[in-house]
């Protein structure tokens, strides 16, 4: 595990580059791509939710097509979590800029889980409208075909992140390179494209056989899919954050600190907590002292003078910051008595460890 918090690239290798890299490529040489993509007759991006960098370099046996494919690592953003990487990812922004901060985000005094785009009052998109929330425009705004998991297509968090792609969803793992095929058949110049299997499955059941079972289930499909692509098609292969493995389940955040806070955002391996007015220095000692050991105990002033959520930002993001962050160290998580993921999840994300912050950039051109 890393000794210390491992930060985002922001300059020379890092997920918030990929689409301006691609769509939007300055003259010169490029820092991620080489000729033969940035000459493609069409690009297809795409984003395997949880593959991280050093999980497949440790699996290579399990997929020899990613593996063989020309690639190198790059980082991810803070906090190493799918709304807060996707995000990034289609819009190019650290989260300092966009503002989808975490998973569940401080918004008016609640919290409001991304992904579901849910509040403790329900479904929240008519009150916190997605497109308002995130105002900055997905893939340089552009209209591209979207292939990803059918029922994602009306969720509030697609509308906040991928708001104008056009939705192609897929069913079951082997028709998603068939969506994409036609698409790019088609006539397509760039096609995104997302899988959120990885992910699920190490969260359900860690690195074992499940997981193992998974990724090369992946590396069948993608190998499916390299003869399909039309001449002249690069596929740029990515992913949103790596996992590592929490076998001990949550840990409770010290009542000392709690006790002192109004309500609690992030989640499991970034925690964020808000301090009743005038207690934040409080807040900050009662954590450090209890979780010193376990965790990356910062203020919100050291994170942004650090360059965590990247070099600028804005008021609406610092907003719905906490006050103190308890980043996991090793295997810990938190738990938060109002979070509703389930506490036995086995792998996990969030914080900047290695395993975490490093994902695959992998290129092939037809």
């Amino acid at each position: 595990m890393s000794a210390s918090p491992v930060l985002p690239d922001w300059n020379d290798g890092c997920v918030t580059q990929i689409v301006p890299g691609l769509l939007e490529p300055e003259p010169g040489p490029s820092l991620l791509f080489g000729d033969e993509v940035l000459d493609a007759l069409a690009v297809v991006l795409l984003v395997i939710d949880g593959l991280g960098w050093h999980q497949l370099q440790a699996r290579a046996h399990l997929a020899p097509t990613l593996t063989g494919l020309t690639g190198r690592s790059i980082t991810t953003v803070a906090p190493s979590t799918t709304s807060a990487a996707l995000t990034s990812i289609t819009t190019g922004l650290p989260p300092g800029e966009h503002g989808v901060v975490g998973y569940r985000v401080a918004v008016d005094n609640d919290v409001m889980n991304v992904l579901s785009w849910r509040t403790k009052q329900g479904d929240a998109r008519e009150r916190i409208v997605p497109e308002e929330f995130q105002p900055n425009q997905a893939f340089c705004g552009q209209r591209p075909v979207v292939v990803q998991n059918a029922p994602f297509a009306a969720t509030g968090f697609t509308r906040a992140h991928q708001a104008g792609g056009r939705q192609h969803g897929w069913r079951t793992l082997p028709t998603l390179p068939v969506e994409i095929r036609r698409a790019v058949a088609a006539g397509e110049p760039f096609v995104y494209a997302y899988y959120d299997g990885i992910d699920k499955i190490a969260h359900e059941f860690g690195f074992g056989e499940h997981y193992d079972a998974e990724l090369a289930a992946v590396d069948r499909m993608v190998a499916d899919l390299l003869p399909m692509l039309p001449r002249g098609t690069a596929l740029v292969v990515t992913a949103d954050h790596g996992l590592v493995s929490c076998p001990d389940g949550e840990l409770d955040l010290t009542p000392s600190a709690t006790s002192l806070c109004h309500q609690v955002s992030g989640e499991g391996r970034f925690r964020w907590l808000h301090a009743e007015p005038g207690r934040q220095r409080d807040v900050f000692a009662a954590t450090a002292d209890a979780h010193g050991r376990q965790a990356w105990v910062l203020t919100c002033e050291q994170i942004l003078d650090e360059g965590w959520f990247g070099p600028t930002v804005n008021d609406q993001a610092r907003r719905r910051l906490g006050d103190v962050a308890v980043v996991a160290r090793d295997h810990w998580s938190f738990a938060d008595p109002a979070d509703r993921t389930p506490s036995w999840l086995v792998a996990r994300h969030g914080s900047l460890s290695s395993e975490e912050m490093h994902v695959p950039l992998l290129t092939f051109t037809s």
